[in-house]
């Protein structure tokens, strides 16, 4: 059985398409609703590396305290960044997901296919309608 973790939140519709897809895979994924249980700084530091990205790359400022806690401060150290993450669990970009083939932010939902083991089982629709393709 295929190991994959989804860092999740199920308000966010990009989420909940990404979670479904892994699951149009054949594999029920292992969902860690990451408001409530985030990552440890040095899981979140691991995840943000495998993925081949920076902290500020993984920053979300819609619908968070990312203005208000000045984050648009190029000067900030990534230290800086990825205390604030800890500090504010929603300041994580999301879903995260970690697959044997990798670590991808999935925004869009769709890029989940690129770490996928497993081919999708049928077709998919996500849920504002667009049919999901893998070319």
């Amino acid at each position: 059985m295929t190991d994959i973790i989804i860092y999740h939140n199920p308000a966010c519709g990009t989420s909940r398409n990404t979670l479904a897809l892994i699951r149009n895979s054949g594999v029920e994924p292992h969902v860690i609703e990451y408001l409530k249980t985030p990552p440890s700084r040095a899981l979140l530091i691991e995840m943000i590396g495998r993925a081949g990205m920076t902290p500020r790359a993984l920053l979300r400022q819609k619908d968070t305290p990312y203005a208000e806690l000045g984050l648009d401060d190029a000067s900030l150290t990534d230290d800086a960044l990825v205390d604030a993450m800890m500090e504010h669990p929603i300041l994580i970009n999301r879903p995260l997901v970690v697959t044997p083939l990798g670590v991808k932010l999935c925004r869009p939902s769709e890029t989940v296919l690129d770490i996928l083991p497993d081919a999708q089982k049928g077709a998919f629709t996500k849920e504002d309608g667009e049919a999901v393709r893998r070319l």
